[in-house]
């Protein structure tokens, strides 16, 4: 029994080693990106990657859309723990209407998820700005977005992001808008539209991640080995490190591991390497916006701080929609719950079939219809909100000609 123990505690000695050594790897060759200087590092850099390859990359993707882009770069500051200006990435698409019919339109905010990027929106951009300004935005710390380094705190985390965001719309000078997220995004749009419901004219959750609470642990006997074996060795890694410990053959892994995200555009796009390529470089530099989520989750991905606990206190004048992939993994479940949280609110449950966690590509003609409609809504409820607000404001200026009157 004596040996038993002690060969346990040589190995879970060993396997904290691992750990802590992965995870040095990974900080290292990281910072090393920004350290080296780049006609150094062009030959020594152990990642195949660049601001410009990134550059490049997303360019290529964004050929595929029809409708003319403004591309920029908007600059925030005020960020909790982030000193100087950063840049977000942005991307705005319309119409080309006139100023005054545009006023009619509520415009859309699209928020990618975890891992992702503006140019994986390429099959939803041409249909979802046809008729309203529609933006995009790489999250801080993802895609070509400054990358600072962000608080290990969850909460903290959460609130970085949130205030990039709010920092951001005022920024670009919106004022009401409808929010749609995903994955990642769909947690922060609603954390958000928590702080600032009064900017966000319908709440659009698109197979939100981190809503449901952790489910009880199971007892470890239940378990495989070597799934705790695995999960041990994986827990102090950034998610995408490996994608950047593989090197030079990190875009080759990023294929292997993924090939169907690939597919899911390839009736648009026509080279079989350009969306990979693109996920790569949006995630093989300097992972700022990565730790972060891994701040924010536990163990197998779940939430931290659970947005199902929190949503409740949501504004009741915000309208809400979960769109889901009927073959997706994230849990359901939490849409049917906010329903009862909120009776006296709007709150709809749309589930795509055939779809799984990437809808918005997998399918994207019954997701773009989706978000079209609930578009239409908003801009149905603002004007009859506009519509009561000049009612309202001509009652108070005939009372006060008619007080004014009495008074002479």
């Amino acid at each position: 029994m004596a040996l038993e123990d002690q060969s346990s505690a040589e190995l879970s000695k060993g396997l904290r080693l691992l750990k802590h050594t992965c995870l040095l790897a990974d900080t290292l060759l990281s910072s090393l990106i920004d350290l080296v200087p780049s006609w150094i590092s062009s030959y020594i850099r152990w990642c195949p990657t660049s601001a410009e390859h990134l550059e490049e990359a997303e360019r290529k993707l964004l050929s595929y859309v029809k409708l003319p882009i403004r591309s920029m770069f908007v600059s925030v500051d005020s960020i909790l723990g982030c000193k100087g200006m950063h840049q977000i990435r942005t991307l705005q698409l319309g119409p080309g209407r006139s100023a005054a019919a545009d006023e009619e339109r509520v415009p859309l905010v699209l928020v990618h998820g975890f891992g992702s990027g503006v140019a994986l929106w390429l099959l939803n951009l041409d249909d979802l700005a046809q008729d309203r300004t529609t933006y995009c935005f790489d999250l801080f710390g993802f895609g070509r977005s400054s990358r600072p380094r962000l608080s290990r705190d969850p909460l903290e985390a959460e609130y970085q992001f949130v205030q990039s965001i709010e920092e951001w719309r005022a920024q670009v000078g919106l004022d009401r808008f409808v929010l749609l997220g995903h994955s990642m995004g769909g947690f922060l749009a609603a954390s958000y539209a928590l702080r600032f419901p009064e900017r966000v004219a319908h709440l659009v959750l698109a197979d939100p991640w981190g809503f449901p609470e952790r489910n009880a642990p199971r007892p470890a006997l239940q378990l495989p080995s070597w799934v705790r074996v695995v999960s041990t060795l994986l827990s102090p890694f950034n998610p995408l490190a490996a994608v950047r410990i593989a090197g030079p053959w990190g875009p080759r892994l990023v294929e292997k591991i993924r090939p169907d995200i690939g597919r899911k555009y390839g009736h648009i796009v026509n080279d079989d390497q350009a969306v990979p390529h693109y996920i790569y470089h949006c995630n093989a530099q300097t992972p700022s916006g990565e730790s972060a989520f891994k701040a924010m989750m536990t163990q197998y991905g779940w939430a931290r701080h659970p947005m199902i606990s929190r949503i409740g206190e949501l504004h009741q004048g915000v309208p809400m929609t979960f769109i889901y992939g009927s073959r997706s993994w994230v849990d359901k479940q939490p849409g049917i719950r906010v329903q009862r949280l909120r009776p006296e609110s709007e709150v709809d449950v749309e589930i795509i079939d055939g779809a799984g966690h990437h809808i918005f590509a997998d399918k994207p003609d019954q997701f773009n219809e989706i978000v079209t409609k609930i578009c239409r809504g908003a801009d149905a409820a603002e004007k009859t909100n506009r519509s009561l607000a000049d009612a309202d404001e001509r009652e108070e200026r005939e009372q006060r000609e008619m007080l004014a009157q009495l008074a002479h």
